[in-house]
C-alpha cells in the first residue's frame, strides 16, 4: 500500500485513559499496529476545491513530541514561513481526561492565546461536530473559523514546499526540487512504512509475531539507510531534501525514547557510524536542532499515561542520554564537493 493511499498521523493507540480494557482500534487481529486514516485531507492550491494560500490565514498547532508534527515545524522554519503561518504549541503530555487528546497547557490560563480554545479536539469539533477520531498533530486551522481544514501530516510538508513558495523567505532553499519529486516520493513511502511508523509498529505491537516482524524490518532498512549514506551526504547528495526531514524526525527520537520506550534495541543510532554522523549534521544545521526538544520528547514516550496506563502515578523520567553529544563534530562534509547544505531555487 502506497503511503498516498492511506496517510496517517501523530497518535498513541488507546481507547480512553480510563478503559484499558478494550482493545484499541489501531490494532489488528493479527497484534500488529495500523493508524487511523486522517481525516481533513482537502490539499492546498489555487484551484477550485483547494485550501487558498493566504498569509495570516492560518494556524499550524503542534507538539514538540510529535515527530509528524515535527517536519512541518522544521520545514516551515528553513522555508521562512513563520510570518505566513502563525504556531501554536501543546504539552507533549495528554490531558487526564476521558479521550486522548492535546492540551494547551503550556499557555497562559490553559489555552491557546489566539484561538482560545483548551484542546486540539476543539478545533475538530468546529469543523466536524460529529468527529469520533482522536485529534491529531501537526493540524493546520482556518482562523476565520477556527476549524481544522487540514491534519495531512504525509503531504504538508510538500505544500509548503511548493504551492507555499510565494511565501518563503528569499533565497529559500529548495527541499522538493522538480527532478528528483518522484525519487523523493518513493524514498519517503519506504522511510514512513519502515522507519518512522516502523518504530511504532514495534511500540505497539500486541503479539510477539507482530513486534518480532516490525523490529526485523526497521532494522533493515535502517541498515540499508546506513550503507546508502556512507557514499553521501545526505539522501539524495550533496543536498537537503524533504526526504531528510523525515528521516531526521525519527533518528533524533531514537536513542532518547524508541530504543527502551518501544523495544526498537537491537542498536542505538550512535552505534551506526554513518546515521549518526548524518542526524548530527542535521541536528546543527538551521531548522533542526533548535525545534528539537529533548525534554518534551521523553517525558511524552516515557511519562505520558497513554503509553502504559496501567502504571498508575509513579513514573521515572529518565535522565539521559547526554544532549551534548549531537553538538560533536561528524565530518560529514567530506562527502561532499559542496560548502552549502541546501540548493537554492533559481
Amino acid at each position: 500500500m502506497s503511503q498516498n493511499d492511506q496517510t496517517f498521523s501523530c497518535a498513541i493507540p488507546v481507547e480512553s485513559n480510563n478503559d484499558t480494557s478494550k482493545k484499541p482500534e489501531e490494532i489488528k487481529a493479527d497484534g500488529s499496529f495500523n493508524r487511523q486514516t486522517n481525516r481533513f485531507t482537502t490539499p492546498f492550491g489555487n484551484q477550485l476545491g483547494e485550501l487558498p494560500v493566504e498569509s495570516g490565514r492560518y494556524r499550524l498547532l503542534w507538539s514538540a513530541a510529535c515527530p509528524w508534527a515535527h517536519r512541518s515545524v522544521i520545514v516551515r522554519k528553513i522555508l521562512g514561513l513563520e510570518n505566513a503561518i502563525t504556531l501554536g504549541k501543546v504539552s507533549p503530555m495528554r490531558p487526564r481526561i476521558e479521550l486522548v487528546d492535546w492540551e494547551f497547557s503550556l499557555d497562559d490560563n490553559g489555552v491557546d492565546p489566539v484561538l482560545s480554545v483548551q484542546y486540539v479536539s476543539e478545533v475538530y469539533k468546529n469543523a466536524d461536530s460529529n468527529y469520533t477520531g482522536r485529534p491529531t498533530v501537526p493540524v493546520m486551522v482556518d482562523l476565520e473559523t477556527k476549524q481544522a481544514v487540514n491534519n495531512d501530516y504525509f503531504k504538508l510538508t510538500n505544500y509548503f514546499e511548493t504551492v507555499w513558495a510565494p511565501f518563503h523567505k528569499e533565497n529559500a532553499p529548495d527541499l522538493y526540487p522538480s527532478g528528483l519529486r518522484e525519487e523523493i516520493d518513493a524514498l519517503n513511502d519506504v522511510i514512513f512504512h519502515d522507519v518512522n511508523n516502523g518504530v511504532y509498529k514495534c511500540g505497539f505491537a500486541h503479539s510477539q509475531e507482530a513486534y518480532e516482524q516490525a523490529y526485523d524490518q526497521l532494522f533493515a532498512r535502517l541498515d540499508e539507510l546506513e550503507e546508502r549514506l556512507s557514499k553521501q551526504r545526505f539522501l539524495f547528495g550533496d543536498f537537503i531534501t524533504d526526504s531528510d526531514v523525515r528521516l531526521y524526525t525519527t533518528l533524533v527520537r531514537f536513542d532518547a525514547a524508541y530504543y527502551s520506550a518501544f523495544r526498537t534495541n537491537r542498536n542505538l543510532i550512535l552505534e551506526f557510524p554513518n546515521l549518526w554522523g548524518y542526524a548530527r549534521d542535521l541536528f546543527q544545521t538551521h531548522g533542526f536542532g533548535e525545534t528539537t526538544d529533548f525534554d518534551a520528547i521523553k517525558r511524552h514516550y516515557h511519562l505520558s499515561i497513554t503509553i502504559d496506563p496501567t502504571k498508575g502515578e509513579v513514573n521515572i523520567l529518565p535522565k539521559g542520554p547526554d544532549e551534548s553529544v549531537w553538538l560533536s563534530e561528524h565530518n560529514r562534509e567530506k562527502l561532499s564537493n559542496k560548502k552549502e547544505k541546501f540548493l537554492i531555487k533559481g
